[in-house]
C-alpha cells in the first residue's frame, strides 16, 4: 500500500448501473469526526482518512456502503453505488411499506424516477403518470387528470404521498383531479402497483395504488453545512404555460432541511388543427351589463375558459440522531385558482349552451406528516419499525349558474383527515420475512350550500352536496409474509382485516330534500388477502403469478351525496349500502435475451361483486323530482351490479447499443357489467392504448423520439353513461357518438450545458392532431413547444 502515501488520493464515486459520476455523496467516519463530499464530477480527496479506517458512503438515493481505504485502493479508486430508492428496478417500497427488491414482488409495479419526470417535463403529476404508458388519464378540464388503471378509476384507485393515504371520505366515483395537487418537481420517485393493493392499503385499492415519494433532505454528516439549490423555469406554447420552481437543501451533521416552491400559470388551451369538428369551441357565454349572451369564438381552436394557476409549497425536516433512528417531518400545501369545469360549459341546450358559469373554486390541500423510523438488531418483534402520524385538510367548491339565470349556486366542502400507521418488518431467518402493521383513519366532512341572486346580491341557504358533519372511520390490521429459499423463487402472501364505521345526519338537507330517513350508519368489516409467486428459472425466463381480493367500503360520497350527475338526472343519498369486493388474478412473463431484448407480458382478470354504481332510484315513491329548476330522473349509488374486467399488457425493450434504445408499451382492456338484465360496457374501460420511444444518449445529450396512440371505441363499445354525454364525442356515419382513434408524434431533447445549467426542450403533437382522449371533456393540446431551463448550485 505504499502507493497510498505521498500524493493526494482522489476517489471517483459512480452509479453502478449507468457508470455516471454521483455528486453529493458523503464519505464519513463519525467516530473520527471526519467527512468529505464528492463534487459535481463525483470526485473527492480522501487524504483525511487513514489506511485501515472504515469509510462510510452515503447519499439518500443510494444504498449505504462501507469500505476501508485499502479496499478503495484495490478497486483503482473507483467506487460504485447502487440506487436504492430511485432505481425501482432494484428496490420498491410501496408493496410492504419497506424496501424490497423489485424482483421479489409478484405484482406488476411501474416505476417513475425524478430523472424520468425531468425528461418528460409534465405540466402536472397526472401527466407524469400518463407518461408511463400503463396509465390512461381522463380530463374534464385543464385543471384535471383522473387516472384509469386496468379498467378502474377514481375511488377504486388509491393515492398515497410519502406513505400517507390521500383518498378521503368524499373521493367520488366520477372523475376527480386530486392527483394534480402533488407537485411533479417535488417527486423523487413514484411506484404504481397495477392491480389490487388492499392488504397493505385497505379500502379503495382495487385497481391499483399510486405511491408518490417526495424528495428528502440530504445531510452533510459534519458540522459544516451542505447546500444544494435548484431553479427551473419553463414555457409551453399550447396554453402559454409559465412555470417557475426553486428548491434549497441545507444539510448538517444530523439535521437536514429541504424547501421547495413551484408556481404555474396556464392560459386557455389550444387544440390541434386536424381532427373532428365536433371538438371545436365555436361559442361561449359572456355576461354584459348583467345579461348573458352567446358570443362566437373568434378562434374555435382555443378552448375558452380553461386557464388557471397553481402554487405548491413543501418543507421537509430530517433528523438523524443515530444510525438506527430517523425522524422525518413533511409539510405540503397546494392551492389553485378558480378553474372552469370545461365539459359542463360546452353542454348544449335549446338556448345554445346550458351553463353561463360552471367552475371549481380553489382546490386546496394541506398535509403534515411525521414519520419515526427505528432499526433494531436485538428486538424480538422487529428489525425495522416505522410510525407515521398525519393530518390533511382538503377544500373544494363548485359554483354554477344556468344561462340567463339570476341564481348562482355555490356548494363548498372540506375534509379533515387524521391517520396513524404503525408498520413493522422482522426477518425470521435467512429465507423468510414478516411485515405487519396497524392503521387508524378518521375523516370528518364539512359541507354547505348557498344560492346567490346576482341581481340583488341576496344569499340564501340551500341544499349542500354532503351531510354536514358526517364522519368516516377505518381501523385495520394486516400481515404479509415473504418466503425466499433461493434467488430463483419467491412466495409472498398477506391478510388484512378492516372495519369501517361511518355516520351521516341528513336533518339539515331534509329541509330541501325530504328523505325518508334522517341518519345513515355503516358498520361493516372486510377481510382481504393476497398470495403470489415469482419464479426465475434462468436468466432468460421470469414468471409471476398473483391472486388477490380487494374491497371498497362505502364512503360519505356514496351514502350522502346530492348532485346532478348528467343532464336531467340527480343523485340522492342511499342509506342501504355495503362494501364491494374484487377477486382477481394476474399472470406475467418476462423474457430477457442477454440484456439486448427484453419482453414483458401480463394478463389479468378481475371480478367485482356488489359493485357500487349509479342506477335509477325512487325517492318517496317518485322516480323524478325537481332539482335546480329542472325535472330530473332520481338516481342513487347502489350495490346493483357485477363487473368483469380483463386485459393484456405487453412491453418491449431493445438495446441496440449502450446509446440507442427502443421501448414500447401497449395495453388492451375489456370489460362488461350487468345493467337491467343486460351486459353493457364498463364506464372506465379505456380504449387500447400505448406509446413507443426511440432514445439516443450521447455524452451530454439525450434525444427521445416517441409516438403515443389510442384505438377507437365505437358507439357499441361506449358505456350508457358515456352515450348520455354525446356532446363530448365525435359522430360516426350514422350520427352516433364514438371515440375516434388518434396518435401523436413527438420529439424531446435534454442537454447538460455545463455543471450548472440543463436545457430540456420538447415538440409535442408535431402533426397538430385534434383529439380528445376517451371520456374527456377537453380536447388535448395541439402542436406544443416546451422549453425548460434548470440551474443547479
Amino acid at each position: 500500500m505504499l502507493g497510498l502515501i505521498g500524493h493526494a488520493q482522489t476517489v471517483v464515486v459512480k452509479e453502478k448501473a449507468s457508470k455516471e459520476p454521483i455528486p453529493g455523496v458523503v464519505l464519513y467516519n463519525l467516530k473520527k469526526n471526519k467527512s468529505v463530499i464528492t463534487d459535481i464530477d463525483g470526485k473527492v480527496v480522501i487524504d483525511v482518512f487513514s489506511e485501515n479506517e472504515v469509510i462510510y458512503f452515503q447519499n439518500f438515493l443510494y444504498t449505504k456502503m462501507q469500505l476501508t481505504k485499502g479496499e478503495i485502493a484495490k478497486s483503482g479508486f473507483e467506487v460504485f453505488m447502487t440506487l436504492s430508492v430511485e432505481d425501482l428496478n432494484q428496490v420498491v417500497i410501496s408493496a410492504s411499506k419497506f424496501e424490497q427488491n423489485k424482483r421479489d414482488i409478484p405484482q406488476s409495479i411501474v416505476s417513475v424516477s425524478a430523472s424520468d419526470i425531468a425528461l418528460a417535463n409534465p405540466q402536472t403529476s397526472a401527466d407524469a403518470l400518463a407518461a408511463t404508458g400503463n396509465i390512461f388519464v381522463q380530463k374534464s378540464q385543464l385543471g384535471g387528470g383522473s387516472p384509469i388503471i386496468r379498467g378502474f378509476s377514481t375511488n377504486r384507485l388509491l393515492i398515497a404521498v410519502d406513505g400517507v393515504r390521500m383518498n378521503n371520505a368524499i373521493f367520488r366515483g366520477g372523475n376527480l383531479q386530486n392527483v394534480i395537487s402533488i407537485d411533479p418537481f417535488a417527486i423523487q420517485n413514484t411506484e404504481v402497483t397495477l392491480g389490487a393493493g388492499s392488504v397493505v392499503y385497505g379500502s379503495d385499492a382495487i385497481g391499483g395504488v399510486m405511491s408518490f415519494y417526495t424528495k428528502k433532505p440530504q445531510l452533510s454528516y459534519k458540522d459544516d453545512a451542505f447546500i444544494k439549490a435548484n431553479a427551473v423555469t419553463r414555457y409551453a406554447t399550447a396554453n402559454n404555460e409559465k412555470t417557475i420552481h426553486a428548491d434549497v437543501n441545507l444539510g448538517y451533521n444530523k439535521w437536514g432541511f429541504l424547501s421547495s416552491v413551484s408556481f404555474t400559470d396556464f392560459e386557455d388551451l389550444r387544440m390541434g388543427r386536424h381532427g373532428p369538428d365536433e371538438y371545436l369551441r365555436t361559442q361561449f357565454v359572456e355576461t354584459v351589463n348583467g345579461t348573458d349572451i352567446l358570443v362566437n369564438n373568434s378562434d374555435p381552436l382555443v378552448q375558452n375558459s380553461t386557464g388557471y394557476n397553481q402554487i405548491n409549497l413543501m418543507q421537509k425536516v430530517h433528523f438523524e440522531p443515530a444510525d438506527n433512528l430517523k425522524f422525518d417531518l413533511g409539510l405540503h400545501y397546494s392551492g389553485t385558482s378558480d378553474f372552469a369545469r370545461y365539459d359542463r360549459l360546452i353542454r348544449p341546450s335549446d338556448n345554445g349552451l346550458r351553463s353561463a358559469e360552471w367552475y371549481y373554486g380553489p382546490q386546496k390541500w394541506f398535509m403534515s406528516n411525521l414519520t419515526v423510523t427505528k432499526l433494531s438488531s436485538s428486538s424480538t418483534f422487529y428489525d425495522k419499525i416505522q410510525a407515521t402520524a398525519a393530518y390533511q385538510n382538503f377544500k373544494e367548491s363548485r359554483i354554477d349558474r344556468n344561462f340567463q339565470s339570476e341564481i348562482r349556486r355555490t356548494r363548498s366542502e372540506q375534509v379533515d383527515a387524521f391517520s396513524f400507521n404503525l408498520d413493522l418488518e422482522k426477518r425470521l431467518g435467512k429465507t423468510s420475512s414478516l411485515f405487519y402493521g396497524l392503521e387508524y383513519l378518521y375523516n370528518i366532512v364539512g359541507s354547505d350550500g348557498l344560492e346567490t341572486n346576482i341581481g340583488t346580491g341576496q344569499n340564501t341557504a340551500s341544499l349542500s352536496r354532503y351531510p354536514d358533519g358526517a364522519s368516516w372511520q377505518s381501523i385495520a390490521a394486516y400481515t404479509s409474509y415473504k418466503y425466499k429459499p433461493n434467488k430463483k423463487f419467491v412466495f409472498q402472501s398477506g391478510l388484512r382485516y378492516n372495519h369501517i364505521i361511518s355516520n351521516a345526519n341528513f336533518e339539515s338537507n331534509n329541509a330541501f330534500l325530504n328523505l325518508p330517513f334522517n341518519t345513515s350508519k355503516i358498520n361493516s368489516g372486510a377481510l382481504t388477502g393476497t398470495a403470489g409467486i415469482r419464479w426465475i428459472p434462468s436468466d432468460l425466463l421470469e414468471w409471476n403469478l398473483n391472486a388477490s381480493t380487494a374491497f371498497r367500503a362505502p364512503n360519505i360520497d356514496d351514502i350522502g351525496k346530492v348532485f346532478d350527475s348528467e343532464p336531467g338526472s340527480v343523485v340522492v343519498p342511499n342509506n342501504n349500502l355495503k362494501p364491494e369486493y374484487a377477486y382477481g388474478g394476474e399472470l406475467g412473463l418476462k423474457l430477457n435475451f442477454n440484456d439486448k431484448v427484453r419482453l414483458d407480458f401480463a394478463t389479468y382478470y378481475t371480478f367485482l361483486d356488489n359493485a357500487l354504481i349509479r342506477r335509477d332510484f325512487t325517492l318517496n315513491g317518485q322516480s323524478e323530482i325537481l332539482y335546480d329548476g329542472e325535472l330530473s330522473t332520481v338516481q342513487a349509488i347502489q350495490n346493483a351490479s357485477q363487473e368483469y374486467i380483463y386485459g393484456f399488457e405487453i412491453g418491449a425493450e431493445v438495446n441496440f447499443s449502450k446509446k440507442l434504445q427502443l421501448r414500447s408499451q401497449y395495453n388492451i382492456i375489456g370489460g362488461t357489467e350487468e345493467a337491467n338484465g343486460l351486459e353493457v360496457p364498463v364506464r372506465h374501460i379505456a380504449p387500447s392504448f400505448g406509446r413507443t420511444h426511440l432514445t439516443y444518449k450521447h455524452k451530454k445529450w439525450i434525444f427521445d423520439a416517441f409516438a403515443i396512440y389510442n384505438n377507437e371505441l365505437n358507439f357499441n363499445e361506449l358505456a350508457p353513461s358515456e352515450i348520455s354525454k354525446d356532446y363530448l364525442y365525435a359522430r360516426d356515419e350514422n350520427g352516433n357518438p364514438f371515440s375516434p382513434s388518434w396518435y401523436t408524434l413527438n420529439l424531446r431533447t435534454q442537454f447538460i450545458i455545463n455543471d450548472n445549467f440543463e436545457l430540456t426542450t420538447s415538440l409535442e403533437n408535431i402533426t397538430d392532431q385534434r383529439y380528445r382522449p376517451y371520456s374527456s371533456g377537453i380536447a388535448a393540446a395541439g402542436r406544443n413547444l416546451i422549453v425548460s431551463v434548470k440551474y443547479s448550485l
